[in-house]
C-alpha cells in the first residue's frame, strides 16, 4: 500500500526531540503517522547482478493509561482501536524497490476521540521476517495532518535510516505521543532499535523502559 504526500517535509526531528501537536493554540483533530521503508539490495555473481529482497515491517501503536496499563493495541491484525480513534491502513509486506516519498503504512489518529484514560501512545516497528535493521536501506516516519488519502500539512519527519549500531536488532521504538494534564498532545522522537524478535517481547520492553 502506498500513499502519496506533498513535497513539504516539516521539521526534521532528531532522537529525543519533540513537537507539540497543536496549531494556533488548538490541538489538531486528526494526525497520521506514516512509515516508509525500502527493500534490501542483494548482489550475486561477484556483484554483477543485483536483486531486491522484500521487507515486511509492521508498524504498530500501543496505548497506555497513566498507571502504565496497556489498554489497546493497533497493528496489522487489529486495524481499529476499541474507541475507533486509531485506524491502521493495513500490512505492507514488500517495502520500496527504490527510495520514494510514499508511505507504506499509515496510522490515522483522531485525537478528540481517544479514550480519556489514554496518556501515552507508543509507536513501534517489528521486522516480521526477522530482517536486521542494519540491512534495511532506509526507514523513516513523518507526522502529518490529514488522512491516508490527503496530506494537508507535514508537521515533522524522523529518519530511522540503517546504522551499524542497529545490527542484530529486529524491532524499533519509533516515538511516542503524550497527553499532558492540559489535554494537549506532544510527539517525542525515540528511534531506538531493541532486541525483541516478537511483538510480545517488544511490548514487554516498552512497558518496562519507555513509559
Amino acid at each position: 500500500m502506498s500513499i502519496s504526500l506533498n513535497k513539504k517535509t516539516g521539521i526534521n526531528l532528531k532522537k529525543g526531540s519533540s513537537i507539540s501537536l497543536e496549531k494556533a493554540g488548538k490541538t489538531y483533530d486528526r494526525i497520521c503517522i506514516g512509515v516508509n521503508w525500502g527493500m534490501i539490495k542483494t548482489k550475486q555473481l561477484f556483484g554483477l547482478v543485483s536483486s531486491n529482497e522484500s521487507v515486511d515491517l509492521d508498524g504498530s501503536v500501543a496505548v497506555f493509561d497513566a498507571e502504565g496499563n496497556r489498554i489497546d493495541l493497533v497493528y496489522y491484525s487489529s486495524l481499529i482501536s476499541k474507541d475507533k480513534a486509531i485506524v491502521h491502513s493495513g500490512d505492507d509486506r514488500q517495502g520500496d524497490s527504490k527510495a520514494d516519498d510514499f508511505d507504506n503504512e499509515v496510522i490515522e489518529i483522531e485525537l478528540n476521540k481517544i479514550d480519556v484514560r489514554a496518556t501515552q501512545l507508543i509507536f513501534f516497528l517489528n521486522s516480521y521476517k526477522g530482517q536486521d535493521f542494519a540491512e534495511i536501506p532506509y526507514s523513516k516516519i513523518r507526522i502529518f495532518e490529514g488522512n491516508k488519502r490527503e496530506v494537508r500539512e507535514v508537521l515533522a519527519t524522523f529518519n530511522l535510516s540503517s546504522e551499524p549500531k542497529f545490527a542484530g536488532h529486529t524491532s524499533m521504538v519509533m516515538g511516542k505521543m503524550m497527553r499532558h494534564a492540559s489535554g494537549k498532545w506532544e510527539f517525542k522522537a525515540i528511534g531506538e532499535a531493541i532486541r525483541a524478535p516478537h511483538m510480545s517481547q517488544t511490548l514487554d520492553i516498552i512497558a518496562n523502559e519507555y513509559l
